[in-house]
């Protein structure tokens, strides 16, 4: 595992001076305008701080803390009030291990469905902490089991397969996953919050994952390169498809409960250009692996027929992009739908017509978010294609490429 100096395919391809300058200069154009976009829209953490301010968690000396169960009790049996005290049903008795209260016992009343899930002796929870006031002593709500530690373990599973089956590049993906949720955290959720604009602030972050991205884990060479100018058209395509997608079909933005608070807490906000930003980030992930395998699939056909015409190497290409196209459309749309069962169930419950369940704005939401983003993919292929035909076509026989650049060994 670790670097090669040996020659990489690029160096197979003697590419041409004029079309590797051209390429790798409008990519530096936009990775230039890029970062001036973030620090022109790096979030104002004064704006940020007053909403936190004006929306507390909890209410004034109630405070987050963390416990072990020591005993679970059975949930309650139909809609039967849990009485007070040990073991009595639909409660769960726990100890305090962190704040101003650690070591208290408590007995705390928890929904069916926590219940349910399996929770059992030693797991911990999350509670809220009510001081004593006007002679009621102190008392704990639950709030949430504490899963830190099973989705610890099941990272840490994620990163061993990763790493032993991908090897380096394998590792460099899970970096490039790390920077992604960084610049998400960090940079898009407080720049919307702040007010900057939706649709601006996620073609930045975008632009930004994705050139991380791609050349850490696939290395920095001219075959990433066309693939992250294909991926960089289909963002903007997708940004405008979707932009003129919500507003054809009117969506508001705000589905659901989770939505409807956030407007109350930050007025202001733009929910519409929110949910096409997050059409943008929905479809990163499958554009990404479309454009990679795009031109991997030009530079492959290239070196094992140098003499093709770029007709033909642009044909031969596509066959390969309208295999992909189509089973990644499938992986869009069963992926919309396992999100969003719940919805799904709950409209069937229902049990209104067809077109009306379609038109309610939470399923419209994902309809169109589904549409959109497998637009955008289909045609980030024959984009790439082309870019890759383009690049690839201006070699010149008997010629190779300069020196070796370093890139990732998977053998």
């Amino acid at each position: 595992m670790g670097h090669s100096h040996r020659a990489s395919r690029d160096d197979d391809l003697p590419i041409g001076r004029a079309v590797r300058f051209s390429l790798l200069a409008a990519l530096a154009v936009v990775a230039v305008l890029t970062i001036v976009g973030v620090i022109l829209l790096w979030p104002d953490s004064g704006k940020l701080d007053t909403i936190r301010r004006h929306t507390p968690f909890a209410a004034p000396g109630v405070t987050a803390t963390t416990a072990r169960v020591t005993q679970v009790a059975p949930a309650c049996a139909g809609s039967k009030p849990a009485a007070d005290g040990a073991g009595a049903c639909g409660t769960i008795d726990v100890r305090v291990l962190d704040g101003v209260g650690t070591g208290d016992h408590a007995h705390v009343r928890v929904p069916p469905e926590v219940t349910a899930s399996g929770l059992g002796s030693g797991d911990r929870v999350q509670l809220l902490r009510m001081p004593a006031r006007q002679g009621q002593p102190v008392s704990y709500s639950f709030d949430s089991i504490d899963r830190t530690t099973p989705l610890l373990w099941l990272a840490l599973g994620f990163v061993l397969v990763v790493v032993a089956v991908a090897r380096l590049r394998g590792l460099m993906a899970i970096l490039g996953l790390l920077f992604s949720a960084l610049t998400i955290y960090y940079f898009l959720l407080p720049a919307l919050l702040a007010g900057e604009p939706a649709i601006l602030t996620a073609a930045v972050s975008a632009s930004a994952i994705m050139f991380v991205v791609l050349y850490s884990t696939h290395g920095p060479n001219l075959r990433t390169s066309t693939a992250l100018a294909g991926t960089l058209v289909g963002i903007a395509l997708t940004a405008g498809i979707s932009v003129l997608s919500i507003d054809g079909a009117h969506l508001t933005g705000i589905p659901d409960e989770t939505a409807g608070m956030v407007s109350t807490f930050a007025a202001g906000l733009d929910f519409q250009g929110l949910l096409a930003c997050g059409v943008i980030l929905a479809g990163l992930g499958v554009l990404n692996d479309v454009t990679i395998t795009q031109a991997s699939s030009v530079w492959e056909l290239r070196a094992a027929s140098p003499d093709m015409s770029r007709r033909r190497l642009f044909v031969s290409a596509m066959r390969i992009g309208r295999d992909h196209i189509a089973s990644t459309i499938y992986t869009i749309a069963f992926a919309y739908a396992g999100a969003s069962l719940a919805v799904l169930m709950l409209l069937t419950i229902y049990h209104r017509p067809l077109m009306q369940l379609i038109s309610s704005e939470s399923l419209a939401e994902e309809i169109a978010r589904t549409l959109v983003t497998s637009i955008g993919l289909i045609l980030a292929v024959p984009i790439t294609t082309a870019i890759a035909t383009l690049v690839t076509s201006a070699a010149r026989p008997g010629r190779r490429a300069g020196p070796l650049q370093p890139v990732y060994d998977d053998e």
